[in-house]
């Protein structure tokens, strides 16, 4: 059955008995890496205790099938569960996995984790179809990930931080968690034995990172821009990001965009609208948002997100170039900004 990455916390304090195979799978390699560290957990305190967890290579067990039939059956010596993790799992381990099921009643935990399964991979879709498993897709954080995962980061050390201060790291991790793990980690060990984190400690050790990044590209474009929304895609693509991510991040700010001015057509104003945003905006970006509102109304808005629905079906199904396809859909509402402004 498939859950959602958010479900993980509540699900890993009691782990259903049913449960004997968990597939973690997406391009955000960091959440799989991070919700693979909580099923694990949910066993063994320690992810490296050998007695109670082991790893396996997807391509070693795909060579010889027999090492993971004799892990997977295998009993600790100091007593207890197991868990057998299979790193980079690939769709031949389908029908190997199924075999194993229906050929062993051990109660150890499988867990499968890739970044290269699709959801319709059938290893994928076998985790979504079996009642006994799990299968969690990881894919970018957006604005209210990054928020709920830097909170759960406060809570989880102990840390205290104001809201300005909580603000300004939101807008310093990236949408990739585990690039926000290891900054995360930076700060623990500069923190030390301090508990009261403050702005100046989070500039001094925090990167400013590519989700902070990717927003400022949906801003730029909204505000007309272009050079700017140019300079920070060009930057993005350097960096490595996929044309049809950062489409469907700018899709997302617009659809923002639509839902505050339907409830401004309704009579609310642009300032309670925005001040409804869940989660609540940045506090350095609401003006810009606002001015944003000032710009668009709800027709402006939709034929933006039609291109944009058009420009992401075209990275993926023509053989033009996908980041000049987005690059040319980036300019072109940002330049239609200054003809209606």
């Amino acid at each position: 059955m498939n859950i959602k990455p958010e479900q993980v916390d509540g699900i890993v304090k009691s782990l259903p008995n049913n449960i004997r195979g968990v597939v973690i799978y997406g391009s955000n390699e960091g959440m799989v890496s991070s919700l693979s560290q909580q099923f694990i957990k949910s066993i063994s305190n320690d992810i490296y205790d050998a007695f109670h967890v082991s790893y396996l290579d997807c391509g070693d067990i795909l060579s010889d099938v027999g090492i993971l039939y004799a892990e997977f059956n295998a009993q600790s010596l100091m007593g207890g569960k197991r868990v057998v993790v299979i790193r980079e799992a690939s769709n031949p381990l389908t029908k190997v996995l199924r075999e194993l099921f229906d050929s062993s009643t051990s109660d150890t935990l499988l867990i499968a984790t890739s970044s290269n399964l699709k959801t319709k991979d059938s290893l994928a879709v076998m985790a979504k179809d079996e009642n006994f498993m799990y299968g969690i897709g990881c894919y970018d954080d957006r604005d209210e990930d990054i928020s709920q995962f830097a909170s759960k980061f406060m809570s989880r050390n102990n840390f205290n931080i104001d809201n300005s201060s909580f603000q300004m790291l939101c807008s310093r991790l990236s949408n990739d968690r585990k690039i926000s793990q290891n900054e995360l980690e930076k700060l623990i060990t500069y923190m030390g034995n301090k508990r009261d984190i403050t702005i100046n400690d989070i500039k001094t050790v925090i990167s400013d990172t590519s989700a902070s990044s990717q927003e400022d590209l949906c801003y730029f474009i909204a505000l007309g821009d272009t050079q700017k929304a140019i300079n920070s895609y060009n930057r993005l693509i350097f960096e490595g990001e996929n044309p049809v991510s950062i489409v469907r991040t700018i899709e997302y700010h617009f659809m923002k965009l639509l839902d505050c001015a339907i409830k401004m057509e309704k009579g609310e104003t642009a300032d309670k609208v925005v001040s409804s945003i869940r989660p609540p905006l940045m506090f350095f970006r609401k003006p810009m948002f606002m001015g944003q509102l000032r710009a668009w109304n709800r027709t402006r808005i939709l034929s933006a997100l039609t291109l944009l629905y058009q420009t992401e079906r075209e990275c993926k199904t023509t053989d033009l170039p996908a980041e000049q396809v987005a690059s040319f859909t980036i300019i072109r509402i940002a330049n239609g900004v200054k003809r209606f402004r």
